[in-house]
């Protein structure tokens, strides 16, 4: 299932509301009753999204231009690999700002919005508030930043981000003509807010299962998280094992202990899917969840520019990727490790370095040095060094020659690069962090029985026999993660296991 905000959903205008999904298409009435008769609890969220605007009535002359990134990163690996050219942006966005005439417009019709007089009961984002939603908790603020976005490259209509809103559609358009370069703004599409039930993901395994109904797998904003990217991270996670339950998908994928798995898990070190998906089904939301980094405890590891090396093995042994991108990833990861081990290896001396060394404002060195300890100061790079390299002898910087044989990947070069200095430069904060994943898997190996009884359990705390009996965690490792179950629960339960492992069963 992946209902999305379609699940006996209703679009909310003004005092206006009625049963709709995402631009007015129909609501799902029937699953939701579905899931109620199969014992699945459920809630009530609210999500919205601001008007489009047509391009010709935009006045851009007053409003300031927003580039894009002059260094484009590609969100797939196959671009990376297969791409030849230079990517380029070919569009730009706007910025716009609010002011105290549309503040004022807000602060009027605040009877009138169905956040304030009582018409929304489900629970929005709390990172994407709307902006009636802003000018009341952020009274102080004299404007708020908005962007105007190009909705694709084949339409005029235009995306205020930032701006969501419910408010009736005439005083919609009150707010946008009040903002400078829209004074003359054509609403193609009002804004609107949506009502939908979703489920509560702590009736989820890892696999995205439920774990009362075998077969039966939801994924995206069904399971109380915002879309976009969070919607997609689940889909594959829930598509992959629906595949491997229905027996469609044979792949080696394995298991903590090695064995050959019949699901597939990741786990909070190997991907902020991982974090994702165990935050929702340990901790549960009361709101839509948003992931975000600091909600990863070891992002060291979990970094853009080695997302292939986590993931890439994975994706091949499920049979989800080519021989010919895995041979691919094989050539980048060993050009990597060989740069690595050129700059533990090649010393350097002063009269090669020093006026790289000035040139970024670094302290000049007095007697040869490593090449890794020199890339391990902030301002050094692995480029600089490899061209002070290359200046002395042509063939002695074969972390260069390296690279070039995959010069014809341009993006791949660069990413190479960026790899080994990565590596080098934070490699004690690295290996730190490894061993404290070694910890974490222990206790992620550590399986607790499947039909255990909390209530038994007589030296656990009240909140913990509750909270571990409504969860079922699967490991040790998730049962700590549980809010409400402290180091001294998991002692306890450790001291049963130990004692008597089946004793949960029993």
């Amino acid at each position: 299932m992946a209902t999305g905000t379609f699940l006996n959903a209703h679009i909310i205008v003004g005092l206006n509301k009625w049963g709709a999904g995402p631009d007015n298409l129909k609501p799902s009435t029937q699953l939701a009753g579905a899931l109620e008769t199969l014992g699945i609890e459920t809630t009530i969220f609210k999500t919205g999204t601001p008007a489009r605007i047509h391009r010709r009535s935009v006045d851009f002359a007053k409003l300031a231009v927003q580039n894009g990134d002059d260094e484009i990163v590609p969100m797939s690996f196959e671009t990376e690999y297969n791409y030849k050219g230079k990517l380029q942006n070919k569009v730009v966005c706007h910025i716009a700002y609010t002011n105290e005439r549309t503040h004022e417009i807000i602060r009027q019709n605040l009877d009138k919005s169905p956040l304030y007089n009582g018409m929304i009961e489900g629970v929005g984002p709390r990172y994407c508030p709307s902006i009636e939603d802003k000018i009341v908790r952020f009274a102080d603020k004299p404007r708020h930043q908005l962007f105007i976005e190009p909705m694709g490259m084949n339409t005029d209509e235009m995306y205020i981000q930032g701006f969501s809103s419910s408010m009736p559609s005439d005083v919609q358009t009150q707010m946008i003509r009040s903002i400078e370069g829209l004074e003359n703004a054509e609403v193609m599409r009002p804004g609107y807010a949506i009502e939908y039930v979703c489920v509560n993901p702590m009736q989820l395994k890892a696999t995205l299962e439920y774990k009362r109904h075998r077969g039966l797998f939801s994924c995206g904003q069904i399971n109380g998280t915002s879309g976009y990217e969070e919607a997609a991270a689940q889909g594959i996670i829930a598509g992959i094992n629906a595949a491997l339950y229905c027996g469609a998908l044979k792949g080696d994928a394995q298991n903590i202990d090695g064995a050959v798995a019949d699901e597939f898990i990741l786990r909070r070190d190997e991907a902020y899917i991982g974090v994702l998906i165990d935050d929702l089904i340990t901790k549960g939301t009361n709101e839509p969840y948003r992931m975000m980094t600091a909600r990863a405890e070891f992002r060291l590891l979990l970094r853009q520019d080695n997302a292939d090396f986590r993931l890439t093995e994975k994706g091949y042994n499920l049979g989800l990727i080519s021989s010919e991108r895995k041979t691919k990833f094989d050539e980048k990861w060993a050009v990597v490790k060989r740069g690595v081990d050129k700059m533990k290896r090649t010393t350097i001396a002063p009269r090669e370095i020093n006026n790289y060394l000035d040139s970024v404002g670094e302290m000049r060195i007095e007697n040869g040095v490593r090449a890794a300890e020199l890339l391990k100061r902030p301002k050094v790079s692995y480029h600089g060094i490899s061209e002070a390299l290359r200046r002395r002898d042509d063939d002695a910087a074969d972390s260069a020659s390296d690279v070039g044989n995959l010069e014809e990947y341009s993006n791949l070069k660069a990413a190479i690069e960026k790899e080994i200095e990565v590596l080098i430069k934070y490699e004690g904060y690295i290996s730190k962090q490894i061993s404290q994943v070694e910890q974490f898997k222990k206790l992620e190996a550590k399986k607790l029985p499947k039909r255990i009884d909390y209530s038994k359990l007589l030296g656990l705390r009240l909140e913990a026999r509750q909270k571990l009996q409504k969860v079922a965690p699967e490991t040790v490792g998730q049962a700590m993660r549980i809010s409400g179950v402290s180091p001294a629960d998991i002692a306890v339960l450790l001291a049963a296991m130990k004692v008597c492992p089946k004793t949960a069963s029993q």
